[in-house]
């Protein structure tokens, strides 16, 4: 078995975090595929999977090998499309990551747009409320919200949302508008229990942090069902922005507070391998900042206005 044979299985094994999985994706026996694996870490000297009886995961060595395999694979793809003369055909499987609800509004129509354009191409898009491992779990192309972390990975800003609190007019209208966030202290709220919530809300009072723990009457797992909710006079609610801006459009929710909230939260598209990345990934990504980058929903001058 040649070594871009192994580090291609190596890198499926670590992707579908086990052997079965990644022998029924590559179309070979378990055997072969946990022989192949072994082989590769008695070459190098090193092991680059940790197992155990429930899981298999990289160590450090494994982790930074699979990011060299990923960098050397994707370069050895993109000399056969150029040799090929297909360079500049996007072809191949993709990997897309978002947030579920920024994903199902925003991500899946510029993949719906994408796949139109280049039919040579198919994406897997992976719609979850977690930071995802770009390098651990293969991914291509990430959409984060909120600030990134130092890495070697290449982003480009698309735009921007606020953490705005949200109520009914007709809420609003019969229980007055809070002046302060103090004043949500003893008002009804619906809250979510999903990751990233947090059970005290943050503001801002003359750039001094201000901090209020609401007691919620209703607790949802979900932003939808939070904002639902809130349209039906429940009380108020605290979402991203461009989670309500529909609803804010037509009249179903009311912002307040505005003067007291956070800075807003950049909006990336991030993604590995810069100009070396194959055509697919670099099509995407300029696909995808050009949509983004033009939805009024993200621009936070276009959205402070619409919310006035």
């Amino acid at each position: 078995m040649d070594r871009f044979q192994e580090m291609h299985i190596f890198t499926t094994v670590a992707q579908e975090q086990g052997f079965s999985a990644a022998a029924r994706r590559l179309g070979l026996s378990a055997a072969s595929v946990t022989r192949a694996v072994a082989a590769l870490e008695l070459r190098i000297g090193t092991q680059l999977l940790i197992r155990t009886t429930r899981s298999v995961h990289l160590s450090e060595a494994g982790q930074r090998y699979l990011e060299d395999c990923r960098r050397i694979l994707a370069e050895v793809q993109e000399a056969e499309d150029s040799a090929a003369g297909s360079h500049a055909e996007p072809r191949g499987q993709l990997t897309v990551t978002a947030p579920v609800l920024f994903g199902e509004l925003f991500v899946t129509p510029v993949m719906a747009g994408y796949l139109a354009q280049y039919p040579d191409v198919c994406i897997n898009a992976l719609l979850v409320d977690r930071v995802v491992s770009v390098v651990e779990e293969g991914i291509d192309v990430a959409v984060r919200i909120g600030d990134l972390p130092d890495s070697n990975q290449h982003a480009i800003r698309v735009g921007e949302v606020r953490r705005v609190i949200c109520a009914s007019p007709a809420y609003l209208n019969k229980h007055g508008r809070p002046d302060h966030p103090r004043a949500l202290a003893g008002a009804p709220v619906v809250a979510t229990s999903s990751i990233g919530q947090q059970r005290s809300w943050p503001f801002l009072e003359h750039g001094e942090p201000l901090s209020v723990r609401p007691e919620p009457r209703l607790v949802v797992t979900a932003n939808q069902a939070a904002i639902a909710a809130a349209c039906l006079g429940l009380g108020f609610t605290r979402v991203l922005s461009y989670q309500v801006a529909s609803k804010v459009a037509t009249g179903e929710l009311e912002i307040v507070l505005a003067e007291f909230e956070l800075p807003p939260l950049p909006i990336h598209v991030v993604y590995q391998g810069g100009r070396k990345a194959p055509a697919r990934i670099r099509s995407f990504v300029d696909f995808t900042v050009k949509a983004l980058r033009e939805h009024p929903a993200l621009k936070n001058a276009a959205l402070l206005h619409e919310l006035k």
